[in-house]
């Protein structure tokens, strides 16, 4: 099988909170059937795609999360469990039948994104099971030793053909005069007031996604402006990325988006209750390379240590690291790419 061959892909993932789950699946997914591979996409809580994929894509077909005694049909080539989601039932008994058939579905878990040492060297391993299947680890990073990132063929020419007044003007913005445009998706966040009083040193234009960053931001200090979005589909959260100075962004997905949008940006990590984020969020500060303002800043966002006298990095060396970030990942092979090849490679050496 090569590497221009079509592939079958089915991708398995439950939403665990915060929609994340689903948007980084539904990202690959469609990523994948536009480069002609057709894609099942089993989800149990499909009520974010009517916003974020409303449209949907060729390609993609979406399915309920198949029951205990559900069969969903014959395995396509990669069988994807998303985030450690657990395959259900009847999608292991039809990787045991295509085995004895003399079929190699391809058998992976699609792992969280993590700039940590473990991902490079977990990267790739097989996790034999009990019935002699074989499930494959697969990590998304930042370095060329990783699964890599999400990124569509095509991507970085939208982001340099994008109109950003255009845009704006469409979704009823109007930017003063020097007036600094801020994006902010986020999770619940006590460092709310301190960092709308820091916004506030400099006019800023501040757009609110639907959520939790407009459920907690009711009024804001004079010199910040406050604009309420709606519900935006993945191609225009993107643009809101591009459109903006400064992007606070959260979780997986937006991270990476935030990368790729080349604009200085500062992300909120998914907070676990073990405080195991605080070395995720550790790692990716050394990945990046900032200064030592810029990584007190996201420590402060993060509750890692107090906002109280933090300083405010300079805009235009921190432009500058964010767009010298992005050119040391665009050289990597892309995510959906990765998981192409791999998949082929697996298949046709027999697992």
């Amino acid at each position: 099988m090569s590497e221009t061959a079509r592939l079958r892909w089915d991708i398995y993932c439950r939403v665990v909170d915060n929609y994340g789950d689903a948007g980084v699946c539904w990202r690959l997914a469609a990523d994948l059937a536009a480069r002609g591979d057709a894609v099942r996409l089993f989800i149990d809580d499909p009520a974010p795609l009517a916003f974020i994929a409303a449209a949907g894509a060729p390609g993609v077909a979406v399915h309920p999360w198949p029951g205990p005694h559900d069969d969903p049909g014959e395995p396509a080539d990669g069988v994807i469990e998303a985030f450690g989601c657990d395959l259900p039932q009847g999608a292991v008994g039809g990787l045991l039948r295509a085995r004895a058939a003399g079929r190699t579905p391809v058998w992976i878990n699609l792992e969280y994104l993590s700039a940590e040492g473990y991902v490079e060297r977990s990267h790739g391993l097989p996790s034999p099971q009990r019935n002699g299947l074989t499930k494959w680890f697969y990590y998304p990073g930042f370095t060329p030793r990783t699964g890599g990132l999400l990124r569509e063929p095509g991507l970085m020419a939208r982001r340099l053909a994008f109109d950003r007044s255009a845009w704006l003007a469409a979704q009823g913005i109007t930017v003063q005069p020097g007036e600094r445009v801020a994006s902010l998706f986020c999770y619940r966040n006590e460092a709310l007031p301190w960092l709308l009083d820091e916004l506030a040193r400099q006019p800023t234009l501040l757009l609110l996604t639907q959520g939790l960053a407009q459920a907690q931001v009711a009024q804001a200090p004079p010199g910040v402006r406050l604009h309420r979005l709606p519900w935006l589909s993945q191609a225009d959260f993107d643009r809101l990325l591009w459109a903006s100075d400064l992007n606070f962004v959260r979780g997986e997905d937006s991270l990476v988006r935030a990368l790729w949008a080349g604009a200085p940006f500062v992300w909120q990590i998914y907070p676990q209750s073990d405080a195991a984020h605080e070395s995720k969020l550790d790692a990716f500060l050394q990945t990046l390379q900032g200064p030592p303002a810029l990584q007190a800043l996201w420590r402060a966002w993060n509750g890692t240590q107090p906002p109280t006298r933090t300083p405010w990095p300079d805009d235009a060396p921190w432009r500058a690291l964010c767009l010298a970030a992005r050119e040391r990942l665009l050289p990597q092979t892309d995510l959906a790419t990765g998981l192409r090849r791999f998949a082929i490679e697996k298949a046709a050496g027999g697992l």
